[in-house]
């Protein structure tokens, strides 16, 4: 017996079952089927305008920055003038997403030097597009793929991420939604990365630590009115 199904068994022991109860597999079969909404918080539901303003405010109690943008345009010089501003080379690394690799990079700042990819550890920053931003806790929701690789989420030191302020959503429930609803139901990404701010740790006498699993800035982009 390996031991997933040695805890499994202690588990049913304890609650008196076996696993194989009619009606306790119907309760489950249920759920995953109809995939009930948890509890929503008030704190998001609200407009729209308010939602990316709560985005705003909840993303940068939590030490990430954040900048609008009017256009995906602008986006080139937001991530150079970003890059100048914390003194860092001028110089990313970023997916084979198509919405990135439409910008005008090469016209409006032909000085940054774009690499494609996953990273391997050795880039400084990362470029990525987040399907998804959270109102409630201020989070960008990235999905794994080649277009924006997971490695970018975690390897480099800065981690500038876009998101559109369309794709602000107020609550967790409902970005879930959107992702049952572009993937179809009981399908998934193999990975779905929920970032709030930089990596932190406060393990260590209490003592907050950036950058302690993954990058220690996170500089967001919200694009669109």
């Amino acid at each position: 017996m390996i031991s997933r199904d040695t805890v499994l068994s202690k588990i049913r022991r304890s609650l008196g079952v076996t696993g194989a109860e009619t009606e306790r597999r119907a309760a489950v079969t249920d759920r995953l089927q109809r995939a009930p909404a948890g509890v929503i918080p008030k704190r998001g539901q609200v407009g729209r305008a308010e939602q990316q303003a709560l985005f705003t405010d909840m993303a940068e109690k939590v030490q990430a920055s954040v900048a609008r943008v009017a256009s995906p345009a602008d986006i080139p010089e937001a991530v150079a003038d970003y890059l100048r501003g914390r003194n860092l080379p001028l110089s990313l690394k970023m997916g084979s997403d198509e919405r990135l690799n439409a910008l005008p990079f090469a016209e409006k700042t032909p000085f940054l030097e774009i690499a494609l990819g996953a990273s391997d550890g050795g880039d400084l920053v990362g470029l990525s597009h987040a399907f998804a931003g959270i109102a409630e806790t201020g989070t960008v929701v990235l999905e794994s793929g080649p277009d924006n690789p997971s490695t970018l989420n975690f390897l480099p030191d800065t981690h500038i991420v876009v998101v559109r302020a369309q794709d602000i959503e107020g609550d967790y429930e409902t970005m879930l939604a959107k992702v049952r609803d572009r993937y179809g139901k009981g399908v998934m990404p193999r990975t779905v990365n929920m970032i709030t701010g930089p990596s932190r740790s406060g393990d260590i006498e209490q003592t907050l630590l950036l950058g302690a699993h993954g990058p220690r800035d996170l500089h967001i982009l919200v694009v669109g009115p």
